[in-house]
């Protein structure tokens, strides 16, 4: 699947995300998507989600149940 295609994504799925501060390292967090913050539908770089733990990053995988 496509991360970066804003259409795959849904609210209630469960993510790997790399926040900002963690983007060099690439370090993901793992977390259920409580909200899709990317309007446009595709970013190079990950589709922008806030999850809801309240962490926002951009997600590198989706993973799969």
């Amino acid at each position: 699947m496509d991360e970066n295609k804003r259409d795959h994504i849904k609210v209630g799925q469960k993510v790997r995300v790399v926040q900002k501060q963690h983007q060099r390292s690439g370090e993901l967090t793992e977390g259920i998507v409580a909200r899709i913050l990317t309007n446009s539908p595709t970013h190079p770089h990950g589709i922008k989600v806030k999850l809801e733990n309240n962490i926002v990053g951009r997600v590198k995988e989706i993973v799969e149940d």
